[in-house]
């Protein structure tokens, strides 16, 4: 039996390929590792509205950390806890991403709008909260500058999803406190859970974790945090991994 009790998988570059599928060897070791006794659960951070077609997929029951820990779900469509960005965080963020070349979307409780489409106030009058803000810019000497600049405001946890954005929740909102979180829901320690992912935004939980696994496509300060490197997502890197943590 394995000594770890939870499995955290990030989905964009980890458990979905570049067709944004769940292979089947993933999808067969995934359940074997639930026949084994271990949750397996999905920290991501999509909105939970686009993980559903996964959870469905694999049949999942388990607790769920989305939106890189802005919020946090015992279950499917179960709510824990949610974190929300202030309308005044949002306008700044807003404000700042306006003034650069770089593109920009941010995520709600149930919408998701980008350049094209933001709203006129950032109030929303249905009231709906702000979660995740993202900015995507294809100068990779302006995300360096434009990082230092948000962190410093203190009051934003920066991470990323690729090389080319920048993901910001509120500080000390990211992956590994949502899966403290299940931990104590299923009074399970940080040291029985073992996580999967491949960008920023997985760095704090690959850290935590017992055991931290980088992707083999990772980014290098990924792999650096973590305790062992699987295959790439095109790989069944996930699969991988999984037959380590079980020993065969």
């Amino acid at each position: 039996m394995s000594k770890y009790k939870l499995l955290a998988l990030d989905m964009d570059g980890t458990v979905l390929n570049r067709d944004h599928e769940i292979s089947r060897e993933n999808c067969e070791w995934i359940h074997r590792a639930i026949d084994s006794g271990i949750v397996v659960m999905f920290a991501t951070g999509r909105e939970v509205q686009s993980i559903e077609q996964y959870v469905k997929q694999l049949g999942l029951e388990s607790p769920l950390v989305s939106v890189n820990g802005s919020e946090v779900w015992t279950s499917p469509g179960s709510l824990l806890v949610r974190h929300i960005l202030t309308d005044e965080w949002v306008e700044e963020l807003h404000r700042i991403a306006r003034n650069t070349d770089c593109r920009y979307w941010a995520y709600t409780v149930n919408q998701v709008f980008t350049t094209r489409d933001w709203p006129d106030r950032i109030d929303r009058p249905s009231g709906d909260p702000w979660l995740k803000f993202g900015i995507h810019c294809d100068d990779l000497n302006l995300l360096p500058e434009l990082r230092g600049r948000l962190e410093a405001m203190g009051h934003f946890e920066v991470t990323n999803s690729s090389p080319r954005n920048l993901e910001i929740n509120p500080s000390g909102i990211n992956k590994a406190s949502g899966l403290r979180e299940v931990c104590r829901l299923l009074d399970i320690r940080m040291e029985e859970v073992a996580a999967c992912g491949d960008s920023l935004n997985d760095l704090e939980m690959i850290r935590s974790a017992g055991l931290g696994i980088a992707m083999g496509n990772a980014q290098e300060a990924v792999k650096q945090a973590a305790d062992a490197v699987t295959g790439t997502n095109d790989e069944d890197g996930v699969a991988q991994a999984i037959r380590m943590i079980l020993g065969e």
